[in-house]
């Protein structure tokens, strides 16, 4: 897991004070950096926020050697042509829409989806297959009550925060 503090999420008091204190000041990109970090905040919880779904929200199975696909260089995500890897290219699509890393599916029933983060246990959020709204957090603000979770590129991105190459 990503050990870079710009990749955890934390809460909005804790942003505002760090960027603050590394800028020394509020200009207007800092300003527009933290509403969009507040915005990130209230954003409700969804479970393809955590792992692949499709577009109705039920969790997508990885296909077969995905990590091996993944891998090669032409796989990128870019890729129009696909012919024959249709599934390989739908999964990856979802997964860049997650918003938080290391999240597996631990339980899929009948009426309720259970994620754990697969770098502490602890972390479980369960979701009701019927709302497909997570039991005891309702929003992302919410997460802030664990210690360590992590945010995606796509994250860091729609927040407007830079990635380090």
């Amino acid at each position: 897991m990503p050990t870079d503090a710009s990749h955890k999420l934390i809460p909005m008091t804790t942003f505002v004070i760090e960027y603050y204190s590394n800028e020394g000041y509020a200009d207007l990109q800092i300003l527009n950096l933290m509403n969009n970090y507040a915005n990130f905040l209230r954003k409700p919880l969804t479970l393809g926020m955590f792992v692949p779904v499709d577009h109705e929200g039920n969790v997508l199975k990885e296909p077969k050697n995905y990590a091996s696909w993944k891998s090669l260089e032409h796989n990128d995500g870019k890729r129009t042509d696909i012919s024959g890897f249709e599934e390989y290219a739908e999964y990856q699509k979802a997964e860049q829409n997650c918003m938080f890393e290391g999240f597996k599916v631990d339980y899929n029933g009948y009426s309720k989806v259970r994620i754990t983060a697969s770098y502490d246990s602890s972390i479980e959020l369960s979701f009701n297959k019927n709302d497909l709204i997570p039991l005891g957090y309702n929003d992302v603000e919410s997460l802030t009550a664990f210690e360590d979770i992590y945010l995606t590129n796509s994250a860091l991105k729609a927040i407007g925060i830079k990635i380090k190459s």
